[in-house]
């Protein structure tokens, strides 16, 4: 009796685990997911690598209200051929687009009169199968491609096109670096994150330039993105960019005082100072006098720029000595102006303290750009962990502050004012022209008439009265006279007042309204 219930319950759990393993399974069906405010990345799980078998990936995507939505399929690679039990299913409030599954033809783009979507993915059994690679953006993106197109699919010279946001951890090689450029089998997407054209939080437009190949491409380690060496071919391409990336001056602020000396096996002093933290420098880096990964205060390496200056990016390099294995492999960015508060550099997606990855070794470099660029004068990379001990070259990339670097923004308010903002490191004071400023010239244009009419009158009075005074022995342009207000609108009736037209000056640094300033104040929040 008792065997004969065990043994009714043994074929109980046999028959009931696979519905326990379907339920179990279900909603874990999604992969990499990167959304913004206007495009995205989504795939199935283990994409490339085969998706896993009984499971469902359904998730809402949408972009801002009154624009339309842009689906572009990279990929789809579904075993089954009936879509019964895998399939890749689009669904609005008005229509249905699927499913799609095994060799069916499928649309690689598709234009929805909504913005908003809902992506099911379902998946039975089954033995291989890539699963799906998904990009998404609003109707303002009609270029958009996916994280796997190449330059290599396009023939034209000069070319621009929309990259979405999430294409950094999608598989794909690069080759190549900024400077030189990239070998033309890298994929668009990851390359332009890797020179810092673009964020992975945010994607962007990229404009790229084909340009003859290279008998070899040097790989580095940029934005989380490692490019590969490569070796010849007949293309490569650039992107075109403002040009706000050359080499700034690096003057390490005193400020700094933990070095150290090291005395090596030959019996020579060695000094780590922060005078040596140049990444030109051929010599010994920067490094901590402190090798504790618990000690209570950070130290940090500072520059001052001499000026308020428009930062886009930073390379770093560890110690450079094969003798000493020091370097950082994280830090976040400080920053400041005269007289202001240190503020943190924030990722703009999430708002929060960005962590930048350092080095992986003592001497191969990384460069990492900041997106939006640090505006400021000062300036501090301050290790979060490191290898051994602190030790940093560095060297920082960007341009001088202009009107014409794109640099300016303006709050919107009433002409002739003058705005004065509060922030948590400056107070921004300038005058800031108003869409309003038609109908203020059309009552100048009443107004300038009559104030005309009425020093005509006034000047004819006085010009009277002079008259009679030089009649009398006074001189006609006598200094009394002229020092008067009077004589002055006379003398000069059109002379013009200080303009509601704003101008820009860099003497005093709290007068500027610097774009990336009101960003990265509102990142540092």
């Amino acid at each position: 009796m008792v065997a004969g219930a065990r043994g009714l319950l043994a074929l109980l759990l046999v028959v009931s685990a696979p519905l326990r393993l379907q339920a179990g399974e279900l909603g874990d069906g999604c992969g990499h997911i990167v959304t913004y405010q206007d495009s995205g990345t989504m795939t199935s799980k283990n994409y490339p690598g085969t998706y896993p078998n009984h499971t469902v990936c359904e998730k809402t995507i949408r972009v801002p209200k009154g624009k339309r939505l842009i689906l572009r399929l990279g990929d789809l690679d579904i075993e089954s051929q009936t879509c019964a039990s895998d399939y890749l299913l689009f669904t609005t409030n008005s229509d249905q687009y699927g499913p799609y599954c095994g060799s069916m033809p499928v649309p690689k783009e598709l234009l929805l009169n909504t913005n908003e979507v809902t992506v099911r993915f379902e998946s039975g059994s089954h033995i291989s199968g890539r699963g799906f690679l998904l990009t998404y953006a609003s109707s303002d993106h009609p270029d958009l491609i996916t994280c796997l197109e190449r330059a290599n699919h396009y023939l034209k010279p000069e070319y621009s096109k929309f990259c979405p946001a999430g294409c950094r951890d999608i598989a794909g090689d690069i080759s190549g670096n900024l400077v030189d450029g990239y070998r033309d089998t890298s994929v668009l997407c990851k390359a332009a994150i890797h020179a810092g054209i673009i964020a992975d939080e945010l994607g962007g437009q990229i404009s790229v330039l084909q340009l003859k190949g290279i008998s070899r491409y040097e790989g580095i380690l940029a934005n989380g993105v490692l490019s590969k060496d490569g070796s010849l071919s007949d293309k490569r391409f650039l992107f075109t960019s403002d040009g706000c990336s050359r080499s700034l001056s690096l003057e390490p602020d005193t400020q700094i005082r933990t070095t150290w000396q090291w005395v090596s096996e030959m019996g020579e002093q060695l000094h780590w100072s922060p005078g040596q933290a140049q990444l030109q420098d051929q010599d010994l880096s920067w490094a901590s006098g402190d090798s504790s990964k618990n000690r209570k205060q950070r130290e940090w390496l500072e520059t001052d720029l001499g000026e308020k200056k428009k930062i886009t990016g930073i390379m770093t390099t560890g110690s450079t000595q094969s003798n000493f294995n020091f370097y950082v492999k994280s830090f976040v960015m400080k920053f400041k102006n005269s007289n202001s508060k240190w503020r943190t550099y924030k990722g703009i997606a999430n708002n929060k303290e960005k962590v930048f990855q350092g080095n992986s070794n003592f001497r191969d470099p990384v460069r990492n750009n900041f997106i939006p660029p640090i505006v400021a004068r000062y300036v501090r990379v301050v290790p979060q962990t490191w290898h051994q001990r602190i030790a940093l070259n560095v060297e920082l990339f960007g341009c001088q502050i202009t009107q014409d670097n794109d640099s300016l923004v303006w709050r919107k308010t009433s002409p002739n004012t003058v705005s004065s903002t509060k922030r948590e490191d400056e107070i921004i004071t300038s005058s800031i022209p108003s869409e309003e400023i038609p109908t203020g010239i059309n009552v100048t244009t009443v107004v300038i008439p009559l104030v005309l009419l009425a020093l005509l009158v006034a000047g004819m009075g006085i010009f009277a009265a002079l008259r009679k005074r030089k009649k009398k022995g006074n001189p006609y342009g006598s200094a009394q006279a002229q020092k008067t207000d009077c004589w002055k609108q006379i003398k000069y009736p059109f002379a013009r007042h200080q303009s509601a037209e704003f101008t820009i000056s860099y003497d005093n640094e709290k007068e500027v309204t610097q774009k990336l300033d009101l960003i990265t104040s509102d990142m540092a929040g």
